[in-house]
């Protein structure tokens, strides 16, 4: 059986990035593979083994265009109003609480923040299948 272990995303500016993944979820470098024209940093914190891959191209000065394929990275917290009070304290900008009914129950509570780079990232309320 096949297990995730990461996604990549292509980032500018490395310190931009890594200050932002931090301040918002606890995401801190595991290791830095630092190879000829990029370098590959993978974050992580104890909530999972689950990582994230920055993918740094040294030459790059243009920002990256996301297209119409992307959707979203998500993670899931276990108190929603609490960090979405701490993401507008940060000056993160999130989105406001929202919540999704399905036959009269809500299968999901979150809201969305972008990165620096305009990733759109998933904050999702603990619980369910959002474990």
């Amino acid at each position: 059986m096949a297990k995730a272990v990461h996604s990549m995303i292509r980032v500018l500016d490395e310190q931009r990035s890594l200050s932002f993944y931090e301040k918002a979820f606890g995401l801190t470098v595991v290791e830095r593979l630092a190879f000829e024209g990029f370098t590959l940093i993978y974050l992580s914190n104890p909530e999972s083994e689950f990582e994230l891959e920055l993918t740094v191209n040294r030459d790059r000065t243009d920002p990256y265009v996301l297209g119409d394929g992307y959707g979203h990275l998500a993670l899931s917290v276990d108190d929603l109003e609490a960090e979405h009070a701490r993401f507008e304290s940060l000056g993160l900008n999130p989105t406001p609480l929202k919540e999704l009914k399905l036959d009269g129950r809500p299968p999901a509570q979150f809201f969305f923040v972008q990165d620096p780079d305009g990733y759109k990232i998933e904050v999702l309320q603990r619980g369910g299948r959002y474990k």
